[in-house]
């Protein structure tokens, strides 16, 4: 139905951009907040059609998708509200001693220029065209261009309409907000690597944002490339807790693990525990749980076909074997629910187990002491999360199993499960790479705003000409530090 953005058509929507750009930036963050509010009531108000669109195009369904706009939509008026406040300015003012000779200089952030946002596939709204990468930037005060996903490209372009029309209503410079179609990985390139584009966001597979971190780096100018590319949120099960609460926490995994037929980058990928009868007992509920769990059709074939591929290459490896599988019939597209076991020492021998099924499965990691289950936690690449179910004596004598699990992780969990993502300004959505591209930085929460924006120091200029942030009389009201 749509097609790829053709190379001028990419050129000409970075030019407009740049040009919308020099006069969005000047604009007030209160002007930014009434746009993405203006955003938000468009999206409140655009009826079912949009939603039986994107259940057509992903296979997701009516209430998670509700959900879903619903989420944006608090995500919009959010980060608007954060943008005004202020405090991601992180202003700094060092006033001038006359009696030492130093100067007068004042720190604040300004926005870095056009951002090129890639939607993803298994968040239509939240994650995609007015997503959260969207909101940020508008906050930041940068002007956007998406690049709808194949998947769900007609939902993408009926979500980018009724942002052009808040930009319209809103007397808003006319090209703040672009929209391109693109399944050529040239239309990526070219937009990444076009010298106008100044920062790129994404979240997807660790292929494709490696890829375009890659080709943001090889530019002449290189650019910061934000990509959030998936983890497998390691589960330590300590003793302790097990022998009191075995059943319950497998009920509660085997949920988290089927949950959206297991399409989340925060799914429970690899469990591990030491050999005791509390594990014995947590994988035979969790057995029951999976045979239980229904296959339901994945987001599209590509990302089913990948799901049958990787589950059966980890169960293809030495000393893997199938703790369960969905015993509930099942037809071609939909993900089957299955857990895998393998031993603490075959684990930490195969690099190929660290990585992504990306669907409804996990990996049962059985070791033989806290000695292995130590090593196991150090062999780990970064992670968005990491969960330790422990009671408070598990967390004081696996402190050095905790420690390593703050090392790798961007968010560590206590008694509970990765898969659902707060939104708010303590959230932090991000983790060392391979998880993202730059562990420094969440793509979730207000302060997802400084991913766009860079610091700028100004010395020696007079109160009247310098921005309202800086001024003495703080004309924004927000926070700011004073020396």
């Amino acid at each position: 139905m749509f097609k790829d953005a053709t190379p001028e058509e990419i050129n000409r929507a970075v030019q407009l951009s740049e040009e919308a750009f020099w006069e969005y930036r000047k604009l007030s963050l209160q002007d930014r907040k009434r746009l993405m509010y203006a955003i938000a009531a468009k999206l409140e108000n655009s009826g079912m059609d949009i939603i039986h669109c994107a259940m057509e195009e992903t296979n997701l369904p009516e209430n998670r998708l509700i959900g879903e706009r619903a989420r944006t939509i608090l995500q919009l008026r959010q980060y608007a509200d954060a943008c005004v406040a202020g405090d991601w300015l992180d202003v700094r003012i060092h006033k001038a001693k006359p009696d030492t000779g130093a100067p007068d200089i004042r720190k604040t952030k300004v926005p870095l220029g056009p951002v090129v946002v890639f939607g993803s596939s298994n968040f239509p709204f939240a994650y995609s065209t007015a997503g959260g990468d969207t909101a940020t930037a508008l906050a930041a005060g940068c002007t956007v261009i998406v690049k709808g996903h194949p998947a769900h490209a007609k939902t993408s372009q009926m979500v980018a309409d009724l942002i052009s029309e808040a930009v319209r209503e809103e007397g808003m410079p006319e090209n703040v907000f672009q929209h391109l179609h693109g399944i050529s990985f040239e239309v990526g390139k070219q937009l990444v690597m076009h010298p106008g584009v100044k920062a790129v966001a994404f979240t997807g597979s660790l292929a494709g944002g490696k890829q375009l971190f890659d080709w943001g780096n090889q530019r002449k100018v290189p650019i910061p490339v934000f990509s959030e590319m998936g983890s497998t949120n390691p589960v330590f099960l300590l003793p302790g807790k097990l022998k009191s609460d075995a059943a319950s926490i497998a009920k509660q995994y085997a949920a988290s693990i089927t949950q959206g037929v297991g399409q989340f980058c925060t799914n429970p990928g690899l469990i591990l525990g030491i050999a005791s009868e509390g594990l014995n007992e947590f994988k035979e509920m969790l057995k029951h749980e999976i045979r239980n769990a229904a296959p339901q059709k994945m987001l599209h074939a590509g990302i089913a076909k990948a799901y049958d591929t990787h589950k059966e290459t980890a169960l293809q490896q030495e000393g893997v074997s199938v703790l369960a599988n969905s015993d509930v019939e099942s037809h071609i597209k939909e993900g089957v629910p299955l857990v895998a076991t393998v031993s603490g020492a075959e684990f930490i021998k195969n690099p190929l187990l660290k990585q992504e099924v990306f669907g409804p499965f996990s990996l049962v990691i059985e070791c033989k002491d806290k000695a292995e289950l130590a090593e196991a936690a150090k062999y780990m690449d970064g992670q968005l999360t990491s969960t330790i179910m422990g009671t408070e004596n598990d967390i004081h004598e696996f402190k050095d199993v905790v420690s390593v699990a703050e090392n790798f992780c961007g968010r560590l969990i206590l008694n509970g499960v990765p898969t659902g993502v707060t939104v708010c300004r303590a959230m932090h959505h991000g983790g060392p790479f391979p998880a993202t591209t730059d562990s420094r930085f969440t793509s979730v929460g207000g302060d997802a705003i400084l991913r766009f924006v860079r610091p700028v120091a100004y010395q020696n200029w007079p109160d009247s000409l310098l921005p309202d942030e800086l001024k003495d009389a703080n004309p924004l009201g927000i926070e700011r530090i004073v020396e």
